[in-house]
């Protein structure tokens, strides 16, 4: 006997319809609940609830093979013969993320696809993966974030066995699994889930209706989140998970989701005996959500800081449009690489009023994932243009030192290492009609307010939009491109060999600057940097025994002074 579930507090009849159109009544239950047990069961199901005949997908489907419109199926965790029984997992202190998006990391944009470029990941130093949503959403292509079954991975990528594969790849080689789940909303086709029960909140957030979660029959709602947590983890043997818009999870109740969350994964890590990692974006800057429950914290084990992108970004590019205005000189990198934070309690012009809260300088830098590239600063910029389009390689190489010898866990986004040139954008395939066509004019209209031309805005729906934003991996055999993967696995090798460069203690941080030059002093390592088009010659707190790492020729030293070309950065052992 094969028993089926399903939460609807308010149907007043459901059905299990079985491959072939065999119906069965389920049997109600006083939590809501209701569940039937038929003998010899095949994989395809479907409910049906009141008297309507339209079958619909089990909102806790597992696989979703014909689609998020189609008949779910059956899965058996238990079949995958895993090889990773040794894997002891890989803690987020310490560790270099890579962001990547399954459909564009390869031509083919598989799974499987994928497993075939985990050496490069090696041969780079990075430690941990970072997937970009990967759970099931409607048409082939999507940065992720429309997806509506919170427990089935996308079809075309490869379904749940080839989300294994990839998992049980990457530990054999060492390396650790994050996948990025979206909880503050349902994508806009396919979302079923809403039609069995009070899943939604009368309340919207930039994406749609936001979810129930203190409303009545929320318990179950939040349950229906966190059992798809410990899914990851447990059943995929993931390591952990970036929570995206946690800003968009309103949430009035005393304990909240987030904090419950923690709790859940803090006792499966313990049970599996492996470190578990959870990671918020946010948007609010308040340290509560990094800060342990012991201290009243939510935590969250780390949090995407926008801060430190925005600091490097506009001091790279010289850009101050929009939410930059408030940064791009080098007193504001400076408050982020010893306070984490820039806006702290700080005014923000941007949002026209004071914003975000004090980081308690014991906080470790490791609880903020800093980047100078990810999936949102580049594909929300009209033309999705990485900094390599815009930036000297010099200048490149000067923001990879800066952001790889940060207190902060430093992530790269796919193709970064060796300055790809292909850009990175924003592409759907909605085969609804109307939708495609209000996403297609929505885009446009969002970035001509910001003043980009409408002509300058790829189309989402156009098939190119997606091609145009793979990977291409032959740029490896250019010399160019070849000469900045050298120098990012150098980089990177040297952040590993020297304890000073991953200390994250940012009382343990100094910094000083000047015109166009920074120092930041790191234990008995100084990082020097110079910004200018021209070559100048910088102080230095102590006298310096050797070059470790130059970002180009021409670095000189004597004594407590340094003599820098032009855009050129500098490591130095005192």
């Amino acid at each position: 006997m094969t028993e089926f579930s399903v939460w609807a507090p308010d149907a007043e009849r459901v059905r299990l319809r079985l491959a072939g159109d065999t119906d069965h009544e389920m049997r109600a239950a006083a939590d809501g609940w209701w569940r039937v047990e038929v003998p010899d069961a095949g994989l395809d199901y479907s409910f049906l609830l009141n008297d309507d005949e339209t079958p619909l997908p089990d909102p806790r489907s597992p696989w979703q093979p014909a689609g998020v419109h189609g008949p779910s199926r059956r899965y058996d965790h238990a079949e995958f013969a895993w090889s990773d029984s040794a894997w002891t997992g890989r803690q987020l202190p310490g560790s270099i993320l890579y962001e990547l998006h399954i459909g564009t990391f390869t031509p083919e944009g598989t799974f499987d696809a994928a497993i075939d470029r985990l050496d490069h990941l090696v041969s780079l130093g990075v430690d941990l993966i970072e997937l970009l949503p990967i759970n099931a959403f409607n048409g082939e292509h999507n940065w992720g974030y429309d997806g509506v079954c919170w427990y089935a991975p996308h079809e075309p990528y490869g379904g749940p066995d080839g989300l294994k594969r990839f998992v049980d790849a990457a530990h054999a080689r060492g390396l650790g699994v994050i996948l990025d789940v979206v909880y503050n909303h349902f994508g806009p086709s396919g979302a079923y889930a809403p039609r069995f029960g009070p899943y939604l909140a009368e309340q919207s957030n930039s994406w749609g209706r936001s979810i129930n979660l203190d409303g009545p029959h929320s318990d179950e709602v939040r349950r229906y989140i966190i059992d798809s947590v410990l899914m990851w983890l447990r059943d995929y043997h993931v390591d952990g998970l970036r929570l995206d818009a946690v800003h968009a999870l309103p949430d009035s109740r005393a304990v909240p989701l987030l904090e419950e969350m923690a709790v859940s994964v803090e006792s499966l890590s313990t049970h599996l005996g492996r470190p578990l990692s959870l990671i918020a974006e946010s948007d609010l800057n308040d340290p509560r959500l990094i800060t342990p429950r012991e201290a009243g914290g939510f935590g969250l084990h780390a949090q995407w800081n926008d801060d430190a992108h925005h600091a490097l970004h506009t001091l790279l590019t010289g850009e101050r449009q929009g939410y930059y205005g408030d940064f791009g000189s080098l007193e504001t990198l400076s408050d982020v690489l010893t306070g984490g934070f820039f806006h702290a309690g700080t005014w923000s012009s941007f949002r026209n009023r004071h914003h975000g809260r004090p980081v308690d300088p014991r906080v470790p830098g490791h609880r903020f994932v800093a980047y100078l590239q990810n999936h949102d600063q580049i594909g929300n910029r009209a033309a999705g243009d990485r900094i390599s389009a815009s930036l000297s390689p010099s200048l490149l190489r000067v923001g990879a030192v800066l952001l790889l010898t940060a207190p902060f866990t430093p992530m790269l986004f796919m193709g970064e290492e060796w300055a790809a040139s292909t850009p990175w954008q924003f592409f759907t395939s909605h085969p609804e009609p109307e939708l495609a066509s209000a996403v297609r004019t929505g885009r446009r209209r969002e970035f001509a307010a910001h003043g980009w031309p409408e002509g300058d805005v790829p189309d989402p729906q156009d098939p190119q939009t997606f091609v145009r934003s793979r990977l291409d991996w032959a740029e490896l055999d250019k010399p160019e491109h070849r000469e900045m993967l050298s120098f990012y696995q150098r980089l990177i090798g040297l952040r590993r060999s020297l304890p000073d460069l991953s200390d994250p203690r940012l009382n343990a941080v100094s910094v000083q600057h000047g015109d166009q030059f920074l120092v930041m002093r790191r234990g008995d390592t100084l990082v020097v940097a110079n910004l200018a088009g021209r070559g100048q010659g910088v102080s230095l707190p102590g006298v310096a025994r050797r070059v470790l790492l130059a970002t180009g020729e021409g670095v000189t030293v004597m004594r407590d002074r340094i003599q820098l070309p032009a855009e050129t950065a500098a490591i130095v052992a005192l």
